[in-house]
């Protein structure tokens, strides 16, 4: 194939440049001219309200699609929990890369784990999943909002305005922060969101020739995983307002997809699901995913 010149539209934190420049030095092994478009995002700037309240995780990537539409672009690299569950039209996902760590981390100072908090200690997250997961765990927690990139939420808790903060493990292990983590919540203890530690490429619908370039990027087991947990999302209404979480794993031919849905007001116990299918390609495994959203429908989720 012959050697093409892309950009990337990326995002200007310093975990979102780490994964555009991974990918970016990918595509140079293999001949590609790759250049960098560090945009930043309504996300990035709405620091004092929570993404739910704003307008969504979708915020993170409009410009990037703008980008990608004008075609100053030709593909961003997104993590995949922060792309909506819908792709406006004219754009498509061109392939999910090999996972990093799913899981979700505690950081502390002064407690090894979210069990050793005395009680009313303060943990900071502004994520509806995890505020959920959190409360069945220890509903004698004050959960306050954590918003900001990577380094902002780590210096927020290093100022003390936190006990402990929970981050996902990924970001942490990329920007070689694993340092920092006390602990990694097994998947029984806090389920993951939908893609995370997932990385997406997306490029605008047509351009066969980025997608060629692309594929050899691509993983297969991580995307069944992934398409499967992004359909219980979609299928549950798809937004950072729902707290769901969704996490599969490839074992052999067999899709174990395990989902989980709580009360945003904390009124109502935690609603699991679970399913174990075969699953060769991707419309099977949202088939997967669409079962187990109407068994969480069926237990009381909404």
């Amino acid at each position: 194939m012959s050697a093409l010149s892309l950009t990337i539209a990326t995002r200007e934190s310093r975990l979102a440049l780490w994964q555009a420049e991974h990918v970016q030095a990918l595509l140079q092994q293999q001949g590609h001219h790759v250049t960098l478009l560090g945009m930043t995002t309504q996300g990035d700037q709405i620091l004092d309200r929570s993404l739910s309240k704003v307008g969504g995780k979708g915020l993170f990537v409009k410009e990037l699609e703008l980008a990608l539409a004008e075609g100053r672009a030709d593909l961003a690299v997104h993590s995949l929990k922060d792309v909506p569950m819908d792709l406006p039209e004219g754009f498509v996902l061109a392939g999910v890369m090999e996972r990093e760590d799913p899981r979700d981390a505690w950081v502390s100072a002064r407690y090894a784990t979210l069990m050793d908090l005395p009680q009313g200690a303060v943990v900071g997250t502004s994520s509806l999943r995890r505020t959920v997961l959190l409360r069945a765990l220890r509903p004698d927690l004050r959960i306050e909002p954590l918003r900001g990139n990577l380094d902002t939420r780590l210096r927020k808790l290093d100022e003390g305005q936190y006990d402990g903060i929970v981050l996902a493990a990924a970001g942490l292990k990329r920007l070689g922060l694993a340092s920092r983590i006390r602990h990694i919540f097994e998947t029984e203890q806090m389920l993951p969101a939908a893609g995370q530690g997932a990385l997406g490429l997306e490029i605008r619908a047509g351009r066969d020739d980025v997608q060629a370039a692309l594929a050899f990027l691509s993983h297969q087991t991580s995307w069944l995983s992934v398409a499967a947990e992004r359909a219980v999302s979609r299928a549950m209404g798809g937004s950072c307002s729902m707290p769901l979480a969704a996490h599969a794993v490839q074992q052999g031919e067999f899709l174990h997809l395990r989902a989980a849905w709580g009360d945003p007001q904390g009124h109502a116990t935690l609603v699991t699901a679970q399913m174990t299918e075969q699953v060769a390609d991707l419309a099977a495994a949202e088939r997967v995913g669409l079962a187990v959203a109407e068994r969480l429908r069926a237990g009381g989720a909404h």
